[in-house]
């Protein structure tokens, strides 16, 4: 009898240690903890609080899809020029940074499908009577931050006939619009609409409509790993037992799914 029982406790234990070794070989597969990757520079999509910790929608979405999958999440930022190596160098499982779903990103890593639409609308003083169609941009002092959307969308339609000028984080482009340094700025709507509310940004205002480009966002993870499909079953499961929405509500007046 006792040697049936240390037999059974042993194979348990081989188990137990077994799949812990599984997770530390092989972040992405059912393991008890996963590490988001986030940038912790995009309010209110992802920041730092005054505490220091990361917080924001990115990071709440995340932790809600952990949930689901019932798993515990562990949040890891990065620098955004480096966030996509880091995620294929093993710093974290997945990615959820406001990051759009491009060809070129396509060939680095795999996306699921998309969290939410982006969408890209010229800011400028309110003083300033800006015409957005590319014509009127020409021979302009234009902004954006570097390896984002907003800045392919910059070169690829006015590098040719604008001054486009890149920023390494989104708030050093926000102080460059304030500085008088940029005519103009194209950004991520829905994170200008936070930088909108503050002093700094009460003198600014959209202009005309936003550009004509489907921005959609999603979830980074490393090419072929099983992941993906997880997290695109537990996103479905909170958009259909209301915790997106509730989660929208608490950053947004308004739907961005």
């Amino acid at each position: 009898m006792h040697i049936v029982v240390k037999l059974l406790l042993a194979s348990f234990a081989s188990l137990v240690f077994g799949n812990c070794a599984m997770a530390d070989d092989a972040p992405g597969t059912d393991v008890p903890k996963l590490r988001m990757g986030v940038e912790a520079g995009h309010p209110p999509f992802n920041m730092r609080d005054a505490s220091g910790q990361v917080v924001g929608f990115d990071v709440d979405i995340g932790n809600a899809l952990c949930a689901k999958m019932k798993v515990e999440c562990e949040v890891v930022t990065s620098d955004w020029d480096l966030i996509i190596p880091a995620l294929n160098n093993n710093a974290f499982d997945f990615l959820i940074s406001s990051m759009s779903i491009t060809p070129d990103r396509l060939d680095s890593v795999d996306f699921t499908t998309p969290y939410y639409t982006n969408k890209l609308q010229f800011l400028a003083p309110v003083t300033t009577d800006l015409k957005t169609d590319l014509p009127s941009l020409a021979g302009k002092n234009l902004g954006a931050q570097r390896d984002t959307f907003a800045g392919g969308w910059l070169q690829d339609n006015l590098g040719a006939s604008a001054n486009i000028l890149l920023y390494d984080t989104q708030q050093e482009l926000y102080d460059e619009l304030a500085a008088g340094n940029l005519d103009a700025i194209l950004a991520d709507k829905y994170s200008t609409f936070e930088w909108l509310k503050t002093d700094a940004g009460k003198n600014y205002e959209f202009k005309d409509k936003p550009i004509d480009a489907a921005d959609k966002i999603g979830i980074a993870v490393r090419k072929g790993d099983p992941l993906r499909d997880r997290l695109n079953q537990a996103l479905q499961d909170i958009i259909r037992d209301g915790t997106y929405q509730k989660i929208n509500d608490r950053y947004f007046p308004f739907s961005i799914q």
